[in-house]
């Protein structure tokens, strides 16, 4: 969710901000009393962020009265607010090339993406236009704005969002970590055809021939 909260009203804003702040989640009149709104308004406002899979409702405090309905954040929810993991990120590279060199951080690098494949499932076999859409499809929702397309005969991934961009920049190698994780994923070469951190308008990539099983 590369937009955040800047995707929401103000007064959505504010109410996923009071159950960020909410350990034990809050109700209904809670929340009214809080953003100073409607009881309808409230609920409203609930329906629209549970279906979108950002608030869901938990079980009620026990407080000897009648139980309330209670709301919290999903994890996905959570991930609206802001993550300062780019600046980690970038230290931790650094530091590791400092002690063990370019070339060993890039194939640090390379098993990495490989063991984060490893915990989800693969694509299923296919065609090149049904792999590429199926591995658009596990990019997109990882971020990276992914779509298939055709070039002449040949169906590539298009990345319009490079998710390591920063980091990409001042560490090339971090490249590796993608192309690592889309060959285990969908047990394929995967050859990077054009890339935004050099210039490319995308980041491109051709599914080659399969990959050999480790």
């Amino acid at each position: 969710m590369a937009q955040g909260l800047a995707r929401f009203g103000d007064t959505q804003q504010r109410l996923l901000r009071q159950l960020l702040q909410a350990r034990d989640g809050l109700g209904v009149e809670e929340l009214c009393e809080r953003l100073r709104i409607t009881h309808n308004a409230v609920r409203q406002h609930l329906t629209t962020l549970t279906v979108r899979g950002l608030v869901q409702r938990i079980a009620p405090l026990r407080t000897g009265g009648r139980p309330q309905a209670r709301y919290a954040l999903t994890g996905e929810g959570r991930e609206l607010f802001p993550r300062n993991y780019g600046a980690i990120a970038a230290a931790l590279v650094a530091q590791l090339q400092l002690k063990l060199g370019n070339d060993e951080v890039g194939t640090l690098l390379q098993e990495l993406g490989s063991t984060v494949a490893a915990t989800q499932p693969a694509l299923p076999d296919g065609s090149n236009e049904a792999l590429a859409r199926a591995l658009a499809d596990r990019l997109d929702a990882l971020g990276y704005e992914a779509i298939p397309a055709r070039h002449g005969d040949d169906w590539q991934v298009e990345a319009f969002n490079c998710v390591f961009h920063g980091l990409a920049r001042r560490h090339p190698e971090v490249c590796r970590f993608d192309i690592a994780y889309m060959e285990g994923v969908s047990r394929r070469r995967v050859h990077h055809m054009e890339c935004i951190v050099r210039g490319g308008h995308v980041c491109r990539f051709r599914l080659g021939k399969e990959a050999p099983r480790t």
